[in-house]
């Protein structure tokens, strides 16, 4: 059995099956998806469906993906006569174009053309995206997250994070998070380009970051954390 994180894969359906081929996930193995499955590439719901016929893959939710669940919750209502004048309103419409400029479109455009029961089926999926985990495996603690551990404070519990402070509020990764030499933080969200210059996984200070920047020109990434082995896409 071996446990794998890979982040951000932001609808690179081509990518993302390359690289459960190349670590050969098995049904044994544990495959922890950190956030921002969907936008921007030109296959993100295809990724979701695909996610959601794997027992042993445990998706954890992005700004991304809570941002398309709002907005696609928010349109599969049907319109009556008692709603349609507010179903819509001035935040919801400025929220919507936000999405669509930040990529929602390729979401938006796949969503549309699922059947009734498919859509029902892929935001129930998505309401259940995890905001954090914790994994074991080698002998350390991975604490697994979208973007960050925003206004952290020792003891702080993981509960008591925001959506803000997880799904957005970016990683310091030359910041020790915790004394504990065992204990490691894991993210997306962050492109490493903009770390270190470099499409490649960026270790410092107990703090693992693993967008490599797949929609962008750069990687998709994937770490096994029980041998600690890079798979690159």
């Amino acid at each position: 059995m071996a446990v794998y994180v890979m982040s951000d894969i932001h609808g690179e359906y081509d990518k993302y099956r390359e690289m459960l081929d190349k670590i050969d996930l098995r049904p044994e193995d544990t495959l922890y998806i950190l956030g921002d499955v969907v936008d921007r590439g030109p296959r993100p719901v295809d990724i979701l469906q695909d996610m959601m016929k794997r027992p042993n893959v445990y998706p954890l939710m992005g700004n991304h993906d809570l941002l398309a669940l709002d907005i696609l919750k928010k349109l599969n209502v049907e319109i009556t006569e008692e709603n349609y004048a507010v179903h819509l309103d001035a935040d919801t419409m400025d929220e919507m174009a936000c999405w669509l400029h930040d990529g929602g479109q390729t979401t938006l455009a796949q969503f549309r053309d699922l059947t009734k029961e498919e859509k029902a089926d892929v935001l129930d999926y998505m309401e259940d995206f995890s905001v954090c985990e914790s994994a074991e495996a080698g002998g350390k603690i991975f604490v697994l997250v979208h973007a960050g551990l925003g206004n952290f404070r020792k003891g702080k519990k993981l509960r008591e994070y925001t959506f803000q402070e997880l799904l957005m509020d970016r990683i310091d990764p030359e910041k020790d998070y915790f004394e504990d030499d065992d204990i490691y933080v894991i993210t997306g969200h962050t492109p490493t380009i903009l770390i270190w210059g470099k499409a490649e996984i960026y270790h410092s200070h107990h703090n693992i970051c693993i967008d490599c920047g797949a929609c962008m020109g750069g990687r998709l990434a994937c770490l096994c954390l029980d041998t600690m082995e890079e798979y690159y896409v």
